[in-house]
């Protein structure tokens, strides 16, 4: 009865005649908006209806492919590189971390070649050295001989150092600078120091070759370093780099020999990357110990936290609060952790799924260098007789380093979306435009006259669905099981 009830009301209600749907496919094609379906419909030769079928049909088949590769070249997240060169009045200068090839005095290197096996574990952190075997036995003696010792507070008061005796002359724009300017740092080279680690404000730029001028002595007689383990320069490296970045040498540092005036132009170079998809950079990354995000800074924190977990310990080369490591835990645990975090790719950096992707925006400063003798003979005798050292001494001591900006100007390179959203929607409605003269109207009037169409057919298939059997009642035609006892016992 109920099944019943329904149909009479989805006939009487919502199924109009066949008549009246006629008249509205006829009322859609020659009203809708998407042109030359109206033809198709009210042209009576059969010529013309074939012809404008087809020009439709090959139409909405040139929409249909060209919306889809849109589509496609859309979700394959394209990016265009733009290189935008700004002409500015006044220009920040970078930091520059500079350090002495020559790591240690001699005087204070009682085992010169331990102490250097030493320092390439601990700094094996930042930069990776290989420690030979022929030199274990002796490295377990003397680590187990000198359990007290710190190879940190060593390097500190043993190290290169900076004074009115190896700075010899400084100037900023100008103007006279000092040791006191500069900040201690440690790298894989020991004692570093940094000039404008504060990020000094912008200075005008108004003659040819001002900026950063330096004169070292690096002192030889007093600093070596152990031939027999590689390091057979001696000189000033530096690395210049964000005042709110860290320094890093390993590819980056720049070499200056004794002897040598070194004559360095600079130019800013600005880089925006475009996030995941589109880029490989993850905005909502930050760093703890780090003002700014970078991929160095990452790489260190990461390195950080796996060493602490797995040694209980901190190295001091990175960053971090908590317990420093002894030397013991430095050779039996941090150098083999390093190892381990390489192997196993713990600590990677590069695309978005890395441990360290690269980031958003990031400032670089290209570099280029020439070289010349320092000094000429009337310079020499100069020098020799300000610093009452043999003109000898001035040749094999004396580093010479001009640090200036090429131009009054930087670089911007910025990563963008080859397509935007609007510019597909533009796309999209500009190929229903051209081939069907279709637009946001038409596509709600196509979506209106299939849902119609639908609901339609769901109705008719609903009103020719055969009858539900009812199962609960059983039929007059067969008997019930007590009629079937009757006649048995009847007979």
């Amino acid at each position: 009865g109920i099944l019943e009830k329904i149909r009479l009301y989805l006939i009487k209600k919502l199924l109009p005649h066949l008549e009246d749907r006629r008249k509205y496919h006829q009322e859609f094609a020659s009203s809708t908006s998407f042109h030359g379906v109206h033809n198709i419909v009210q042209t009576r030769s059969k010529t013309r209806k074939v012809l404008w079928l087809l020009v439709v049909a090959g139409c909405l088949a040139v929409v249909v492919w060209q919306i889809c590769c849109r589509f496609i070249y859309y979700f394959s997240w394209p990016t265009t590189t733009t290189v935008v060169v700004q002409y500015v009045e006044n220009v920040k200068f970078p930091a520059v971390t500079f350090c002495n090839l020559n790591r240690f005095q001699t005087h204070a290197v009682s085992n010169l070649r331990i102490i250097f096996v030493i320092w390439n574990i601990v700094s094996g952190v930042l930069q990776k050295f290989a420690t030979e075997d022929k030199y274990s036995q002796e490295l377990n003696d003397f680590l187990h001989g000198n359990q007290n010792f710190s190879i940190k507070e060593f390097t500190r008061k043993n190290g290169f150092y900076l004074n009115s005796s190896t700075l010899l002359e400084c100037e900023f724009f100008g103007k006279p600078c000092y040791p006191q300017d500069f900040e201690h740092v440690f790298t894989e080279y020991g004692n570093c120091f940094t000039f404008n680690h504060n990020d000094l404000p912008a200075r005008r730029v108004s003659l040819s070759g001002r900026g950063l001028h330096l004169l070292f002595d690096v002192q030889q007689e007093k600093f070596t370093d152990e031939p027999a383990l590689g390091h057979t320069d001696a000189g000033i490296t530096f690395v210049i780099h964000s005042p709110k970045e860290l320094p890093r040498f390993d590819g980056l540092g720049l070499l200056t020999p004794v002897g040598t005036h070194a004559q360095v132009a600079i130019r800013q170079l600005k880089s925006i990357i475009q996030e995941y998809p589109w880029g490989e950079c993850k905005p909502d990354i930050k760093l703890q110990y780090h003002k700014i995000y970078s991929t160095n800074g990452c790489l260190q924190e990461c390195k950080a936290r796996y060493i602490q977990d797995w040694c209980g310990c901190l190295p001091f080369i990175l960053p971090g609060n908590g317990t420093e490591c002894d030397l013991l835990k430095f050779y039996n645990c941090v150098y083999p952790a390093v190892y381990d975090i390489e192997i196993k790719g713990l600590c990677t950096v590069g695309t978005h799924n890395s441990t360290c992707p690269t980031p958003c925006e990031e400032t670089d400063y290209p570099t280029t260098i020439t070289y010349s003798s320092f000094g000429g003979e009337k310079a020499i005798k100069y020098f020799s007789t300000k610093l009452k050292k043999s003109p000898e001494y001035i040749r094999q001591n004396l580093v010479r380093i001009d640090i200036k900006y090429h131009d009054l100007s930087y670089k911007i390179t910025q990563q963008q979306k080859a397509l935007t959203i609007s510019e597909l929607l533009a796309d999209v409605g500009g190929q229903l435009g051209l081939f069907c003269g279709a637009s946001m109207i038409t596509i709600v009037e196509l979506l209106e006259y299939i849902f119609t169409n639908f609901c339609w057919m769901c109705i008719f298939l609903l009103l020719k669905a055969p009858e539900m059997p009812q199962w609960n009642n059983p039929s007059q035609n067969q008997p019930t099981h007590k009629e079937k006892k009757k006649g048995i016992q009847e007979c």
